[in-house]
């Protein structure tokens, strides 16, 4: 039985010798046919950068690849000054437009959260788009298997603004990932006017709507509400002061009546049994307090008033509008126009915002300023410290060859395989649909490093067939170099496309993030490959037309090989 598996294992291993010596052979024709017209391959690898580099703009930029969670979060929210009740019932008919939407099978679970929370703890930790009783959101989680994320999200954002278009929606970021990147701000792209004028609210609204004209972009609005209704009591200070009262006293009142005395006058009662305390707060009940009359019956009580006086006596109440929220960012006063991505790659939607808030600086007044924060300042920063790392990089690894080398042109003769490396990134990022991120640049770099490596092979067999033969030229030695370092070549780079493939297609759950990477390491090494092989070997041929000399330790290495092979061989 073994017999018979070796026998088959043999039969393979021949077969296969007996196709790679047939490519070989092509290989070698084809390297012949390169060496003997360098000027065809100089043209070609010349158009090929050319073409390849002209669509670099075409890739778009994005700083990690989307990935989907399976839930979304939306912010829903209802006219400003709208009660926490009518909010709610809005809620539930956003809901079920929700649900007409998704099938129902599809849906895991619907978490709607209306509302400030009442502890000043909880505020604090919770998430600042939820300004009022008027908006809140909704959290809605999918099932496993389940239709794309991003197809939902976007026949919802069509349908709701339909539907209800008194209302505001915006998409927030739902998964822990994307809400780390857009460092606690609720879209990627924050623009914000910082200035104490007060038309910088007015300039926010003009480049919402320039920016809601933009491509891609969606859930463009500004996150201040400056238009809440409320109420002004105007407290008479003549009438109050001649039954003993002041406004702090009226204040008081209100603020128990209508808040709780939880923070204002805290009561405690002991139970004697556990001895726990327990706080005891006093309120009007809201549903007694729904017309301005209720408010104007609202008894006004001090310790040096012998009786309560209505409020109505002693304050006028009018209607006025004041901000929902205020902002500020190094102490000065901002707005923020808060705009999200659909459809189309973060970098090229930031630059079209980019020259729409410039269009608007030379508008502004004195003293107001904008500037654009959020995912896009980081991905910008991350890319110029990516970049810069993929040159320095390059730059270090022929600095090393050089010291290695002893030679500042066989590093140069190397590093001719990166330009194909590079051509093959942005050819399979292209064709692909995969954006410039940070995994494909992390993927470019590793190409880079595997293709140096194969460089190498080639280059240093090519000068070892010259030590070794000292009157065999350029052309023949690259021609050696090429026909015997196919196999190594072949292997290293087939075994990381090979090893890549799983990455590059993106399986498993949440392999979108990881998926540039192992696309950008493929593509390169593919080209890089070819360019090795032949592009290489004609620089080398090139290059290297003088007469070769060996350093002394080499030919005190190759003299010592050789006494010893001869002796193996007597």
């Amino acid at each position: 039985m073994l017999g018979r598996i070796f026998s088959f294992l043999g039969s393979i291993h021949e077969k296969f010798n007996h196709l790679f010596e047939k490519l070989r052979a092509r290989y070698v024709n084809g390297l012949r046919w390169s060496l003997e017209h360098r000027g065809v391959v100089f043209a070609g690898m010349g158009a090929l950068l050319l073409v390849s580099f002209s669509l670099v703009p075409f890739l778009g930029r994005d700083f990690f690849p989307a990935v989907d969670a399976g839930q979304f979060r939306l912010h829903v929210r209802a006219p400003a000054g709208t009660r926490l009740e009518s909010t709610q019932e809005r809620f539930f008919q956003v809901g079920h437009a929700i649900r007409d939407v998704i099938p129902p099978n599809e849906i895991q679970n619907v978490l709607d959260n209306i509302g400030l929370p009442t502890s000043g703890i909880n505020l604090a930790f919770g998430d600042s788009s939820t300004i009022s009783s008027a908006d809140g959101e909704i959290l809605v989680a999918l099932n496993p298997k389940h239709k794309p994320t991003a197809q939902y999200v976007r026949i919802l954002r069509e349908k709701l603004h339909h539907d209800f278009p008194d209302m505001e929606f915006f998409f927030s970021a739902p998964d822990i990932v994307s809400q780390i990147l857009n460092f606690g701000i609720p879209a990627p792209i924050d623009i914000q006017i910082t200035g104490r004028d007060p038309k910088g609210y007015d300039i926010a609204n003009q480049i919402k709507t320039r920016v809601a004209q933009i491509p891609g972009a969606v859930d463009v609005h500004v996150h201040q509400l400056v238009h809440g209704p409320d109420l002004r009591v105007n407290v008479d200070r003549t009438k109050a002061e001649q039954i003993g009262l002041t406004q702090s006293n009226v204040a008081q009142t209100m603020l128990i009546s209508l808040s709780s005395s939880g923070q204002t006058a805290p009561n405690y009662w002991l139970n004697f049994q556990n001895g726990v305390n327990y706080q005891v707060a006093v309120q009007t009940p809201q549903y007694k307090m729904d017309t301005l009359q209720d408010l104007q019956n609202t008894p006004v009580v001090a310790a040096n008033l012998p009786r309560p006086e209505l409020l109505g006596n002693l304050a006028t109440i009018e209607r006025r509008e004041s901000p929902v929220i205020v902002n500020h960012y190094n102490v000065q006063p901002v707005f923020d126009v808060l705009a999200n991505v659909q459809a189309r790659d973060l970098g090229g939607v930031a630059d079209e915002v980019n020259k729409v808030v410039d269009s608007f600086k030379s508008k502004l007044p004195r003293g107001t300023f904008t500037s654009i924060r959020g995912q896009v300042q980081s991905m910008n920063s991350s890319f110029a410290g990516l970049g810069g790392g993929l040159i320095f990089a390059i730059v270090l690894v022929y600095f090393l060859m050089v010291v290695n080398f002893q030679s500042w042109t066989d590093p140069f003769i190397i590093i001719m395989a990166l330009p194909g490396a590079l051509c093959g990134i942005i050819w399979m990022l292209f064709l692909s649909g995969t954006t410039l991120n940070v995994p494909s640049l992390m993927g470019a770099i590793m190409a880079i490093g595997v293709a140096t490596a194969n460089s190498i092979l080639v280059v240093t067999f090519a000068n070892d067939e010259r030590c070794a033969h000292e009157n065999k030229n350029a052309f023949d030695a690259a021609l050696a170099a090429g026909y015997t370092r196919l196999r190594p070549v072949m292997m290293t780079a087939l075994a990381m496309i090979i090893g890549m493939l799983p990455m590059a297609l993106g399986l498993g759950e949440g392999g979108e993030q990881n998926a540039p990477l192992g696309r950008a390491v493929i593509g390169g090494l593919l080209v890089a490959t070819i360019t090795t092989l032949f592009f290489v070997p004609v620089v080398y041929s090139l290059l290297r037309k003088k007469e070769f000399t060996c350093d002394e330790d080499e030919q005190f290495a190759r003299q010592e090989h050789g006494d010893a092979a001869e002796g193996g061989a007597q």
